[in-house]
């Protein structure tokens, strides 16, 4: 018997343990969404820190997905986890000593580049370490354990807030504890794959989006942007909304407001799955519209409730259509084209989370508050309407009979 087989873990015990660690990597992103509040308090930052704060978590992710999101497929699961694992122990670290703004700013990028350099190792962990019968649950392990993970950190917190008085020791202890008993289950998993040649090569970032899926991308990429934003208006403004709008103190409901979008998403996501995707992104879009609609009446007429609704129908629209975008491109790629798409996306969707949201946090200081959410959530429904536009065109080319080229007949002298 050989010494890696006896220190295996058996494979429900390795599933189990890394979804648990997976799901508590965004259990700490999601609890930073009512914490910014609480820093915000306790360092006295402007509004404008605090959205910028929340956004450059998309940084780190975004340097690390494109750079060492495909490594694990060199060098194994197991290396490129545990030191993701060991970066995200710093972030936690970091939010917990943190002396200023600095600090918070520095832990989110820490924590961005610790969830994209182990996002994509764990989603295909998530699959292999799965028993034989159980390979379509480990797949959804990993998307619920993402989606779920933000809206359980926030929703937790929440209550950490309001309940106790040192809610971020309590968070981040427990969650440090965790990560490195994530660290020990990962060490002690089955490891799936042989190591290859061009490990260094697969460092380099590659964007690509083959004649075959640009069609779709372009008409998908405005939805996934629009979806994307209204996840930063749920993570990065709900909860401080809660405060400088709606007038609550109630650090239970900022951490209802950062859950409701992400949990609904996860649901719907799931939901969708044997819905035919033209259609699941079509529902989506309106979602996605409805929502936002939603969540400007609410903060127009100062009713906490309208805009949870509306971050709600939102979630929809981001479960139906993201996970639309995904199935309607994805297959048109070939298989050694595969990765470069998906950066792409990653990329649109990552920008749509942090870019628009500092500009946000810039605007309300000239225009106030109020009218920079609206501005911002209308936005998301121009890029929605023409997300709506594009799919349209591209269902009835599809039901458009196809041209037939005239058959030229041959003319013959006779007699």
């Amino acid at each position: 018997m050989s010494t890696s087989r006896t220190r295996t873990l058996p494979a429900g015990v390795a599933l189990a343990g890394a979804a648990i660690t997976f799901t508590s990597m965004y259990l700490a992103a999601g609890a930073l969404t009512p914490l910014l509040v609480v820093y915000k308090e306790r360092f006295d930052f402007a509004p404008s820190m605090l959205t910028l704060a929340f956004a450059v978590y998309a940084i780190g992710f975004l340097a690390a997905v494109l750079t060492v999101g495909s490594l694990s497929d060199y060098v194994g699961r197991r290396p490129v986890l545990i030191g993701a694992l060991a970066v995200q122990i710093a972030s936690n670290l970091l939010f917990l000593f943190a002396a200023d703004v600095g600090w918070v700013i520095g832990g989110r990028i820490v924590q961005g580049v610790a969830s994209g350099a182990a996002t994509s190792a764990f989603t295909a962990m998530l699959v292999e370490v799965a028993p034989a019968d159980r390979k379509r649950f480990g797949t959804i392990l990993g998307s619920v354990g993402l989606t779920g993970g933000l809206g359980g950190g926030s929703l937790l917190a929440g209550f950490a807030i309001q309940f106790t008085s040192s809610a971020n020791t309590i968070i981040f202890v427990v969650l440090t504890v965790a990560t490195v008993l994530g660290i020990g289950v990962v060490a002690f998993s089955p490891e799936s794959v042989v190591r290859t040649s061009g490990a260094a090569r697969s460092l380099i970032p590659r964007i690509s989006f083959p004649a075959a899926t640009r069609r779709e991308f372009v008409a998908a990429a405005p939805v996934v942007a629009a979806v994307w934003m209204l996840a930063g208006l749920s993570g990065g403004l709900a909860p401080s909304m809660v405060r400088s709008v709606f007038h609550s103190d109630s650090s239970l409901l900022g951490g209802f407001a950062g859950f409701v979008a992400p949990a609904v998403s996860a649901v719907i996501g799931l939901a969708f799955a044997g819905v035919a995707p033209r259609r699941a992104m079509t529902i989506g879009i309106y979602a996605s519209i409805i929502g936002a609609a939603g969540i400007i009446t609410g903060v127009l007429v100062g009713s906490l409730a309208v805009m949870i609704v509306g971050q709600a129908v939102a979630g929809v629209g981001f479960g139906a259509s993201f996970t639309a975008s995904l199935r309607l491109i994805f297959p048109l790629a070939a298989a050694h084209q595969r990765a470069g798409v998906v950066a792409g996306i990653y990329l649109v969707s990552y920008l749509a989370l942090g870019v628009p949201i500092v500009i946000e946090g810039q605007l309300v200081g000239p225009l106030g508050e109020v009218p920079a959410v609206f501005w911002y959530t209308a936005f998301t429904i121009l890029l929605a309407l023409i997300s709506l536009i594009a799919q349209r065109r591209i269902t009835r080319a599809a039901l458009r009979p196809p041209v037939r080229m005239p058959l030229r007949a041959k003319v013959g002298k006779s007699g």
